[in-house]
């Protein structure tokens, strides 16, 4: 594995490691399943090791190097789902008001800069899934429409330009 690749992506691991991760009790569940599937992963990488192993001449042994990166990949992988769980905030539903869009609402705009109506629960970055209208907290659309309430018009700064919304409902 290239070491600038794995600087980076030990860069990514750590960094994130101090922050919060926001999320549903779902999103939770999902990320410890993928935990446990990863690790569960590990025996047959460390097989795949072994028979390639056993081949020969390690140093001209493409298998050895694949299975070796694929066993360095899947080790940063836990290592980042273990970070992620262990910094999760599960953000309890039944404590969420609908005054003003936060966590887990559910917001219904109006794009006026095109005039779509738009719906989308804002979740944790790690439960976003933008064809199901799910939409990460970090992101400008979301920055721009958390803290507000029915009826406000918000601008979101996105890459794109300045994309003006009105908010039309908030729900659970």
């Amino acid at each position: 594995m290239g070491s600038a690749l794995t600087v980076g992506l030990l860069f990514n691991i750590f960094y994130t490691m101090a922050e919060i991760h926001y999320m549903s009790q779902d999103g939770l569940d999902k990320l410890k399943k993928e935990l446990a599937d990863a690790i569960a992963r590990r025996p047959a990488i460390s097989a795949a090791i072994a028979e390639a192993r056993e081949k020969g001449d390690l140093s001209e042994n493409a298998e050895y190097e694949a299975a070796r990166e694929a066993q360095g990949l899947l080790e940063l992988n836990i290592a980042k789902l273990q970070t992620l769980v262990a910094n999760a905030k599960v953000v309890d539903a039944s404590q969420l008001g609908t005054d003003k869009v936060s966590m887990l609402n559910k917001v219904k705009v109006e794009n006026l800069n095109n005039g779509r109506i738009m719906e989308f629960t804002i979740v944790g970055e790690s439960e976003a899934d933008f064809s199901k209208g799910k939409l990460a907290a970090t992101t400008p659309i979301a920055k721009a429409l958390i803290g507000h309430g029915k009826d406000e018009v918000v601008e979101a700064h996105a890459p794109s330009g300045i994309i003006k919304f009105r908010i039309l409902e908030i729900s659970l």
